[in-house]
């Protein structure tokens, strides 16, 4: 480091960003991207500071950095632990802040009281035993030098959703969504909205508050979170807490933790991406200024003749700084463990279109991440599989939205405890945000109430078993049929394709076979080796279903190159 400096921190944040005024000087960006030491072995360690300074002022700044956890209050905890909160049902429920070093802590809550000292680092945990459902509101005390009372706190279900901006698309914008709004009025489901913002953005204002529906509450709110909060309170009848942790145009590594990243010669890429950026962040700001200059005076002009604006211009992924690997783990996701939850339901995937074949290494290990950090198990994880799309085209293709959807398949058929909820009949041709929210929520809540509750039904429709060949046909055998396969408005089966060892698709014909099996041929290809359904990414007319009318998987029997092969 320059000047000779330099210095080992206890622990950082593992990816933050710090802007500093030094006398004069213009404000500039410090990066420190720390990965800390564990118990196994020192993984790396890299500071990284790209602001000038004299040695006066680093000096000032160190000694900033390393006393400022000593100025800390005395009790407190994190904002998720507050008044009209929901507790987890039926498992340990953590619950943690910080104090001064040393300090007694008291947190007694339903007739359970756990006492505990805070570490020389002045965090605490205690663990209240697992309780029953309850409507009826508690009061939480936590107690040392000073006392925090917390009221209104009901015991049930606690989910999270999360993702890009389909899952963060609001009650407000979806279709019917203000009688919806309207109708809000159960107060025993609790919303838990998470402000958006990334690791390095500090800020005084929480991180969300607990509050429970109404109308003011839920307009702002994910519009499928919603859904799938009123629908699991209508079938359990317990208390429903919903995270909201969502942010639109954003990709999966921003919410995996950097050194499940780093681990993966795949998925390093992620983070050497972020440093490219850092480097050529100055061009890029200023040819995406001049860009969108001109598209300011071409908009004004086009206003002033009567004509169509063009369109703005796309911001860069330099300037983006939600898609800063780990930068929405560490700041939307870190500060809720290890809150007691029953599962997660994820809706992403738009962003990593054009690297589908490593998304398929990436969500993974995203749910790996999730799961290992909250130290609850193999915790349910529903993946929301991506909608038809874009506009229908003639013949079968090869598009990285299909592959991408593959890759969500994938990920559910080899992750335990993990499931898919299939939006291929939901989405719009062109709009990647569909208004459709409740028949989505629907279905989030279905597969929920199979996964984690046990209900007696099929979680989401039909998937993809095998292909055998017989005779000219492959036979496709399906999974999760309920009371068989079914064909939407009767009819022929359509979106079926096969191709040979030439690697060429053709349409085929389709015959259901028993309770759930699909002979599929084609005269086009007397040998065929692999099959395909619904595969493009608008197909036109997906209607293979179980007997409840939940659509089937799309899904491919090839493991041929596709469209972003390597692509990191």
């Amino acid at each position: 480091m320059a000047n000779g400096w330099s210095f080992a921190p206890t622990c950082l944040a593992r990816h933050t960003y710090l802007r500093l005024n030094c006398g004069k000087r213009r404000s500039r960006f410090m990066r420190f991207f720390i990965l800390c030491r564990s118990r196994e072995k020192v993984r790396l360690t890299e500071v990284q500071i790209s602001v000038s300074m004299n040695t006066s002022s680093m000096i000032l700044f160190l000694a900033i950095l390393l006393v400022a956890p000593a100025a800390r209050a005395n009790v407190a905890v994190p904002d998720v632990i507050g008044n009209a909160m929901v507790l987890q049902r039926d498992q340990a429920v953590p619950i943690w802040g910080t104090a001064d070093p040393g300090e007694t802590v008291v947190v007694k809550f339903a007739s359970q009281t756990r006492n505990t000292k805070a570490g020389s680092d002045g965090k605490w945990q205690v663990t209240l035993s697992s309780m029953p459902a309850s409507a009826t509101p508690g009061t939480m005390t936590i107690s040392g030098n000073n006392t925090i009372t917390l009221g209104d706190v009901l015991v049930g279900e606690v989910w999270i959703v999360s993702g890009q901006s389909n899952m963060q698309f609001t009650l407000a914008e979806s279709a019917d969504g203000e009688a919806a709004i309207a109708a809000a009025n159960d107060t025993a489901i609790r919303l838990f909205n998470i402000n958006r913002k990334v690791a390095f953005q500090h800020e005084s204002g929480p991180l969300a508050l607990w509050q429970p529906v109404s109308p003011s509450s839920v307009r702002g709110f994910s519009a499928a979170g919603y859904y799938f909060a009123a629908q699991l309170r209508d079938a359990l009848h317990i208390p429903i807490g919903m995270i909201n942790s969502s942010y639109g145009g954003t990709q999966a590594e921003a919410w995996t933790p950097v050194e499940y990243l780093l681990a993966s010669p795949d998925l390093r890429p992620c983070v050497d991406r972020t440093k490219i950026w850092d480097e050529e962040r100055p061009r890029v700001k200023a040819e995406y200024e001049q860009r969108m200059q001109d598209w300011r005076e071409a908009a004004e002009k086009a206003k002033a003749e009567g004509a169509r604006a063009p369109s703005e211009p796309r911001v860069p992924d330099a300037l983006r700084e939600s898609r800063i690997a780990a930068s929405l783990y560490d700041r939307m996701i870190a500060p809720l463990i290890p809150y007691a939850i029953r599962g997660v339901v994820w809706y992403q995937g738009e962003s990593n279109e054009g690297r589908a074949q490593q998304y398929e290494v990436l969500l993974p290990t995203l749910i790996k991440a999730w799961r290992e950090r909250w130290g609850e198990g193999n915790f349910p994880f529903g993946i929301v599989q991506l909608p038809n799309y874009r506009d229908v085209l003639p013949e079968p293709s090869d598009e990285p939205w299909s592959y991408l959807r593959e890759a969500q398949r994938r990920t559910a058929l080899t992750t335990p405890n993990s499931g898919l909820i299939v939006t291929i009949d939901i989405g719009e041709a062109h709009d990647i945000h569909p208004k459709d929210k409740l028949n989505l929520g629907k279905r989030m809540a279905r597969w929920a109430l199979v996964t984690a509750y046990h209900y007696k039904m099929t979680a989401s429709g039909p998937v993809f078993r095998n292909a055998k060949l017989r005779g000219s046909k492959l036979v496709v055998t399906f999974d999760d049929v309920g009371k068989g396969l079914r064909i939407r408005n009767g009819g022929k089966l359509e979106e079926f394709a096969v191709a040979g060892a030439d690697h060429q698709w053709h349409w085929a014909s389709a015959k259901s076979e028993g309770r759930n099996r699909v002979a599929v041929w084609s005269d086009a290809v007397p040998r065929p080796v692999a099959v395909r359904y619904a595969f493009n990414s608008n197909p036109r007319n997906p209607n293979l279903t179980d007997d409840a009318g939940l659509p089937a998987a799309p899904f491919r029997s090839d493991s041929w190159p596709g469209p972003t092969d390597g692509k990191r």
